[in-house]
């Protein structure tokens, strides 16, 4: 899609963004220690059914991946798209963070 950014990491905010020229989708999260919990995704009503939600997550979890922590999720995208995509289950922590 054009106007596409990367999926950017936004500690600040807690959350993994992705720029579109319709609006930014999300997905937020909190950080404990080397886990980050995946709270909830949040995809613009003008992108809705266009994959937004799910390059968003792709590109979260390669993210994830690259610094070597685990995930927990509490959003139900991202557990979808973890169902979807058992490539990455690997990430999935089963120890929740206090």
């Amino acid at each position: 899609m054009q106007g596409d950014t990367d999926v950017r990491n936004n500690p600040a905010e807690s959350r993994y963004e992705l720029a579109t020229e319709k609006g930014i989708a999300f997905s937020a999260y909190q950080r404990r220690d080397d886990i980050l919990v995946f709270t909830h995704t949040v995809v613009p009503k003008a992108l809705e059914g266009q994959g937004i939600g799910t390059r968003l997550v792709a590109g979260a979890l390669a993210d994830v991946r690259a610094q070597g922590l685990r995930i927990v999720s509490r959003c139900p995208f991202v557990s979808a798209y973890l169902q979807r995509h058992p490539e990455d289950r690997d990430l999935v922590t089963e120890s929740s963070p206090a």
